[in-house]
Order: C-alpha cells, then structure tokens, then sequence
C-alpha cells in the first residue's frame, strides 16, 4: 500500500440526478470543516455516470445551492462522465489478470433463478449488505470460447468481479481506518468482508464503470486522502479496500457520518422537495439557518 501524501485532501462526490438536500448539505458541510481544521483542500466530483438520470442542468442547480451555501472547493472541478477512459483502463486490468468475466444475466433472468431456487428450496437467497441479492455467477466458469461466442452474437452483458479469485490472489485480510461513526460507533482499524457483497458490478450493459470502480480510481487519481461521507456506505468499504489492494492504489482514511432523516426517521432522497436546499432557499430560508440547524456554526 502506498503513502498517502501529507496534506489532507477531502471531496464531496454528490451526483446530478435530482435536488440536493440536507443530507447532503451535512456532507459537504462536514467535509468543508475538517479540511478547515486540518489545512487541508476540498474538491468536488461530480459523479455523473448514470447519463440517462444526470443532466445539465441538475448539476447547474447542484453547483448553484452548493456556492449559495458558502461552499468554495478548489479547481479543477472532476466530472467523472469525462474519465471514461481511465475507467476502462483499471477494468482492462482486472479482465487481463483474469479478475472480471461477462456476466450475460439480466435484472428479469436474476430475479426468475433466484425465485425458481427459492421455491425449490425453501431458503431464501443470500443477499448484501444493502439487501439485494448477490449474483448468481452461473456464467463466471464459462469457458472463453462460449463467452466469445455470446458477445459475437451481440448478447449484452455486463463485467462483473470474480470475487473468488480476488480474494485468493489478494491472499491477506484487509482493513481500513475508520476516524468516524461505523454500526458500533467505534473509532478504529475495521476488518474488510467484500465476500458479502458477491461478484459485484464493474462495468453496467450501458455505462463503461460502476460506482465502486469509479469511485477507486477517483480517489486515486485525485490524491483523496480521507472519505468523508455518509454510514449507507459503510459496508461498501470492505469493495473500495479490494479493488485498491488489485489496482495498487492507496487507501484513504474513511470517515462515515450519520445519516440526516426526514420527519418519518427515514433517509432523505432526491424526491423529497420539502427537504431540498433550492426548496428551502425559496422558502426564505438563509445558509446561517441551515449551517445551524445541521449543528455547524
């Protein structure tokens, strides 16, 4: 593992599919304190890789609420749906080192084996850590001249990681430091479990990455030193750790905060517009207001 370099570097990676809200205002606003406190810098991503759902103008509106709230981040700004490239060039990796194979089953063929094996069983199928259903892999031991044969006859599919043989070739345990709130609440070195999360997505049918290699190579290329955002992501850290350890990337510090809820004691979401920064502004809201009830002075 590499060395991080001395001066802190933090970001907030919020994506242009719909509103900010205070969710996310605590985020970046979290963020913007401790690279205060720490001398550091602060960079924003935009993570933009779903083009069907991030638009334009989102992220106008995104870049709007986050320069009303006094948020100042330093250039340049990274767009990640300009960095396909390097994206394909940490995938092109994996595959060479036979890591990734191409998984030809759709969300409809998943959703039909698991319920077939289901109800022959009488189990239910494992899931990850975010409740879905991992992978069934039946295409993983395929051998390379029937997945030729399918991605000739034009069958999509996408690249999924061989997480047996991650794990083998990595052949050691890995952990990340945790300066934040984890599940326990602890403040420590946490042992990374990314078997739970099954042979997960690299590259969808229709986009060239996935959030969990995007995210990596990010990192990486934009010197990030410390992760600061929320706990929904705690468990998807133990995938981070993996795909560094397989790219020879460093491993920042990661900070996991809690999560802003709604009046319900649900997480807030992009739909809710009662919570929305832009909504709350036109409501005559001011930054102070908000700074303050999110408990920054």
């Amino acid at each position: 593992m590499s060395e991080l370099p001395q001066k802190p570097v933090f970001r907030f990676a919020p994506s242009p599919n719909g509103a900010l809200h205070l969710g996310h205002a605590y985020s970046a606003l979290l963020n913007e304190q401790l690279a205060r406190k720490t001398d550091g810098r602060l960079l924003l991503r935009i993570e933009d890789i779903d083009q069907t759902r991030c638009t334009p103008a989102l992220e106008a509106q995104m870049i709007s609420d986050l320069a009303w709230l006094g948020l100042d981040f330093a250039p340049p700004h990274r767009r990640q749906s300009d960095h396909f490239e390097d994206y394909r060039q940490a995938l092109d990796q994996l595959i060479g080192r036979g890591l990734a194979y191409p998984a030809f089953m759709s969300r409809g063929d998943i959703r039909a084996w698991i319920g077939d094996q289901e109800r022959e069983t009488g189990k239910p199928w494992p899931r990850d850590p975010d409740g879905a259903p991992i992978y069934p892999a039946l295409d993983r031991h395929l051998s390379a001249s029937a997945r030729e044969a399918r991605i000739a006859s034009g069958e999509p599919f996408a690249w999924r990681l061989d997480m047996e043989a991650a794990l083998a070739m990595v052949g050691e345990e890995l952990s990340w430091l945790e300066t934040g709130e984890g599940p326990s609440g602890a403040h420590d070195i946490i042992a990374a479990e990314p078997a739970v999360w099954g042979d997960v997505m690299l590259a969808r049918r229709d986009t060239p990455t996935s959030y969990h290699l995007s995210v990596v190579v990010d990192d990486a290329l934009q010197g990030v030193t410390d992760v600061v955002r929320g706990r929904d992501l705690f468990f998807a850290t133990a995938i981070h750790r993996l795909l560094q350890h397989l790219l020879s990337l460093a491993a920042p510090r990661y900070h996991h905060h809690r999560l802003i809820l709604g009046d319900d004691g649900t997480k807030l979401s992009k739909s809710k517009g009662d919570t929305g920064i832009a909504a709350l502004r036109d409501a005559g809201i001011d930054p102070v207001t908000i700074r303050i009830k999110l408990g920054f002075r």
